[in-house]
């Protein structure tokens, strides 16, 4: 449904999108994730058309964005960042407007905006002034434009942004459950967003992707991913670890605390060796006689893994 090649957009000097190409099809969900000023939302205007590229080709649901910008807008619907409006209109006057411009009228123009309403929880501000409504509920109404003419094709930047814990739930919900049948690409910065919610999710940064694959994939290049947690009682800190790092498969052995007798280490493990570490460790245990309280294998985390591929080099040298 979205095909990128070669994307590349120059504000003067400065190189915002470098040579990009990513595809996205109808039943997936691509979480768009990257620092500030990464190219995010340039990436962003320029597939929905907002803005040209310097080179490279888009295309939606078969049309060329710049050759046919009617025909690939028809198919998409766009929420930018900030949720723009027009202040003095109220959310129904404004939600009616958009429908008009995507054609919709009569019957199949109510229907659109009451079910727009319906799936953004919007009953309770349908007569207020855009102008007047918390920052959660103008994102909210912003939502709606974007779903009203019911897109196969759905861009939007940062969905959740000034939404409460409960809104957020709300909209994590809605894109999952839109994705099953819709191409959707979606930028947050929360990252438990994008395990909850996302098929795939590309990572860019300083304008260039530099990871792209399922959410597991990823937390699978984690240091952390299959590493095992082990808490014991009665043994030495020193003893523990030396003997921990002797174990098959294990890369190295960090102590994270020692009170009361009791020694909490993490036995990273060597990602070449396979997925034998936690039995091997176990059967260290059970030889040496430790008195164990717990062992369990860690999964990786996004966070990491995102910090890892994102941080300049200095930074990185610097840890």
């Amino acid at each position: 449904m979205i095909k990128v090649e070669n994307l590349t957009k120059a504000f003067g000097a400065k190189l915002a999108v470098n040579d990009l190409s990513f595809s996205v099809e109808r039943g997936e969900v691509l979480g768009f994730l990257g620092p500030n000023g990464a190219g995010k939302s340039t990436t962003m205007r320029m597939v929905t058309g907002f803005i040209p590229p310097t080179s490279g080709n888009i295309s939606v649901g078969g049309h060329d964005v710049l050759e046919d910008p009617i025909g690939a807008k028809r198919l998409m619907g766009y929420l930018p960042e900030n949720a723009p409006g027009y202040a003095d209109m109220t959310v129904r006057g404004f939600l009616n407007f958009v429908a008009e411009l995507r054609g919709l009228r009569g019957d199949e123009r109510k229907r659109a905006v009451n079910h727009a309403v319906e799936l953004c929880f919007l009953e309770n501000v349908l007569y207020q002034t855009i102008d007047t409504l918390s920052k959660g509920y103008k994102h909210r109404t912003c939502l709606a434009q974007s779903l009203i003419h019911d897109p196969a094709v759905l861009i939007l930047d940062e969905p959740t942004d000034g939404l409460d814990p409960n809104q957020k739930h709300e909209v994590r919900n809605l894109i999952k459950r839109m994705g099953e049948n819709k191409a959707i690409v979606f930028s947050t910065h929360i990252l438990e967003e994008v395990e909850a919610v996302c098929s795939r999710v590309i990572i860019i940064d300083r304008g260039s992707i530099v990871a792209n694959g399922t959410p597991a994939e990823l937390k699978a290049r984690s240091e952390l991913a299959g590493a095992v947690h082990v808490r014991a009682r009665g043994t030495p800190a020193a003893v523990l670890s030396e003997r921990l790092a002797q174990v098959p498969g294990a890369s190295r052995v960090e102590i994270l605390g020692e009170s009361d007798g009791r020694v909490e280490v993490r036995v990273y493990a060597d990602k070449a060796a396979g997925a034998t570490l936690t039995r091997n460790v176990a059967e260290a245990a059970a030889r040496e006689g430790w008195q164990l309280d717990e062992i369990h294998t860690e999964e990786g985390r996004l966070d990491e893994v995102f910090r890892t591929i994102t941080l300049p080099d200095t930074v990185k040298a610097a840890a």
